[in-house]
């Protein structure tokens, strides 16, 4: 469920603070009251949540951390990608 965040539309609230935020899910209808003081709010544009920005996985990354690498071989034909490995010693 996402998270969203509200605003009193006017004054301000002990017991909300005049903001809010609230996990909702996508398909529940919008919210005009607050639910702890029952005055008008709107909903703000706020950031998302995302995982740590990485940088992408190489082929070797994603076979050792469990992902089948696939390599197309021709329309609608697809081969199990192996990465070639390092020897010590060798680049």
């Amino acid at each position: 469920m996402p998270l969203y965040e509200y605003e009193l539309c006017d004054g301000n609230c002990a017991v909300c603070g005049g903001k809010f935020t609230l996990r909702r899910p996508v398909s529940a209808p919008e919210l005009k009251a607050c639910p702890a003081c029952r005055k008008p709010v709107r909903k703000l544009f706020s950031t998302f949540n995302t995982p740590k920005v990485a940088k992408p996985f190489s082929l070797s990354r994603a076979n050792e951390a469990g992902f089948t690498v696939l390599k197309k071989e021709s329309k609608g034909e697809y081969s199990v990608h192996k990465p070639k490995r390092n020897t010590p010693g060798t680049k």
